[in-house]
């Protein structure tokens, strides 16, 4: 997974990396022969007393000097323009990628291993790539240009070469061997301390009120030690293998300088070509060492990669109409919402959450839903925008399949209200215009007034340029429904779903809105879910749900005569004398 990914995201830098090749070539050619030309002004000029050649052959180690400092900086930036672009690209590939999922997917997944695969894991990856790029390009060249260069210097040492690379691999292989399985575990801790972390903040309020907070601190403190343990134990490993390979790098220079003063002293090689010798020692054990530092990092890029993959490789099960169909151009004709033996089950479920499900939602009439807790309500809600698809039936808007709309289609004709209203960090104005790109004053100011939520908007320090916090947690529940009902609103879509989105208003301020509702909405189907009895009993027409099934239709006079589900939902909140 990690070659495809490198293979396909590098594709558009290709003249970066080709780049990147032929400067570390350059580079390493480069400093190959700087310990040749140091050998020969040892030898052929200091031991000569030839003050001419030194100063000829030291010109020449300094142009030489020049061109290696020119192409590593160069190769450097290539390298990380190249790295850089290729994170940028997988981590816009991978949120759009995101994007397309249906509800089952991110409910599959959950957003704290969402994000951390698109930050940390993509991290992982570009800076392997990175480190290709920087080092391990150049390391396979150094290393077979070193002992070619070693072995023209002397063969007679190349013993300690065949001795000391096997000996240095073997050390490598067996820390990074052990280390895969930990970098494994320690991506899935993150998940957890981002799962944890998520919820904490999230629920704030609730751990408070239930003064939940040493319980708290104490999940975190398990999911921190856990991750704690596995670092720690990755780090171990790390901290022994930089000692290992150093100690091969010494033993392997003290032997190299230990059996060439023998040889210098025998007469079979010059005092230059042992330093030569010594020097492209180094190189060969540096060039194993450079891969050493790409070995630490590439077990955790595979681990992220196979993580990165796994979102990437994930088709969504809402799939886009093969060929379009487009809704009709009569705008009470596509407000038009019907659902036809509707059927729905969760993958693996023993049993369908909605079952046989017909309603109708007719222009400018208002039909509510009603039902027990999990009855299959915002469900059914959601198979209206295809956030999940039947999997049974049809769901009609405008007498055309919903599944046969283009979605981008499809969505610009519904007003979704979702049951936790989601505000975005930024300003009321930028809220309103998610639904309604540039919108003026007067229509968010109309928006506001229907929603029931000018009052409260004027009187915050910048009305329409007021901040909203992530979330719209600096505002109140009832507030924050008000305003995505603006939203929605702003919008003026074919067709309004409301999924229990008047629960945290007052009676009069939900009496107040779905007055001001009526006339908005003359030309649209409005699909309203609602818990509370108040909320839906003037609707023109209610449905009534049990165990995902319909049990009842009609208005609620009709519904509270002969519906005994609705019956027991009614008197559970009003009187007799109220239902009546």
């Amino acid at each position: 997974m990690l070659d495809r990914l490198l293979k396909e995201h590098l594709r558009p830098y290709s003249g970066a990396v080709t780049a990147v090749v032929l400067l570390q070539l350059v580079q390493t050619l480069a400093t190959l022969y700087l310990p040749s030309l140091n050998a020969r002004i040892i030898d052929d000029g200091v031991a000569q007393g030839d003050t001419a050649t030194i100063m000829r052959l030291g010109g020449v180690m300094l142009a030489v000097s020049l061109v290696q400092v020119v192409t590593a900086i160069g190769a450097v930036w290539y390298g990380s323009y190249a790295a850089t672009g290729f994170g940028r690209d997988l981590r816009r590939r991978l949120f759009a990628h995101v994007q397309t999922f249906s509800a089952r997917e991110l409910g599959q997944f959950g957003a704290p291993t969402l994000i951390t695969r698109t930050t940390n894991d993509v991290q992982q990856i570009q800076m392997v790539a990175l480190m290709t790029f920087t080092f391990v390009l150049m390391a396979p060249i150094m290393l077979v240009g070193g002992v070619v260069m070693a072995l023209q210097e002397d063969v007679g040492l190349s013993w300690i070469l065949v001795v000391a690379v096997p000996v240095l691999g073997l050390v490598i292989g067996a820390v990074v061997s052990r280390m895969i399985p930990y970098f494994r575990v320690m991506q899935k801790r993150i998940d957890a301390i981002n799962r944890v972390l998520r919820e904490q903040i999230a629920g704030v309020r609730v751990v408070r009120a239930f003064v939940r907070e040493e319980r708290e601190a104490a999940r975190f403190d398990e999911a921190n030690r856990a991750l704690y343990d596995t670092s720690l134990r990755t780090g171990q490993l790390m901290a022994l293998m930089f000692p290992a390979v150093m100690l091969v790098l010494n033993v392997t220079s003290t032997s190299v300088i230990w059996f060439g003063g023998h040889r210098v002293a025998d007469g079979a090689m010059q005092i230059g070509q042992l330093t030569a010798f010594l020097s492209y020692i180094a190189y060969i054990l540096m060039a194993v060492m450079m891969s050493t530092m790409m070995f630490v990092m590439f077990p955790r890029a595979v681990v992220a990669a196979g993580r990165v993959g796994e979102v990437l490789e994930t088709t969504t099960s809402v799939l886009p109409p093969a060929a379009p169909v487009a809704l009709p151009t009569d705008a009470r004709t596509r407000a038009r919402l019907e659902l036809r033996g509707v059927e729905f089950r969760y993958p693996g479920a023993e049993r369908a959450v909605l079952e046989e499900v017909d309603l109708v939602v007719e222009p400018g009439r208002t039909t509510a839903i009603i039902g027990s807790t999990g009855s299959g309500k915002s469900t059914l809600l959601h198979l209206v925008p295809r956030l999940y698809d039947v999997t049974g039936g049809q769901v009609l808007l405008g007498g055309v399949d919903v599944r046969d709309v283009a979605l981008p289609e499809l969505w610009s004709q519904i007003g979704l209200v979702p049951q936790k209203p989601y505000l975005f960090s930024g300003t009321v104005r930028s809220n309103l215009e998610y639904g309604a790109p540039g919108a003026g004053d007067d229509e968010l100011w109309h928006a506001l007034e229907v929603a029931q939520a000018r009052e409260f908007v004027e009187a915050m320090p910048g009305g329409l340029d007021a901040p909203i916090a992530q979330g719209g947690t600096n505002v109140s529940g009832g507030q924050r429904q008000r305003l995505a009902i603006a939203r929605a609103l702003a919008a003026r879509p074919r067709v309004y779903l409301f999924d229990d989105s008047f629960s945290a208003l007052d009676y009069a301020t939900d009496a107040a809105l779905r007055a001001a509702l009526v006339p908005e909405t003359r030309d649209a189907g409005v699909l309203v879910v609602a818990q509370r009895v108040a909320t839906i009993r003037h609707a023109e027409h209610i449905v009534v749900l049990d165990a995902g099934r319909v049990v009842g239709q009609g208005t609620h006079d009709e519904l509270l005569g002969a519906n005994a589900t609705y019956q027991e939902i009614v008197y559970s909140q009003l009187s007799a004398q109220e239902a009546a």
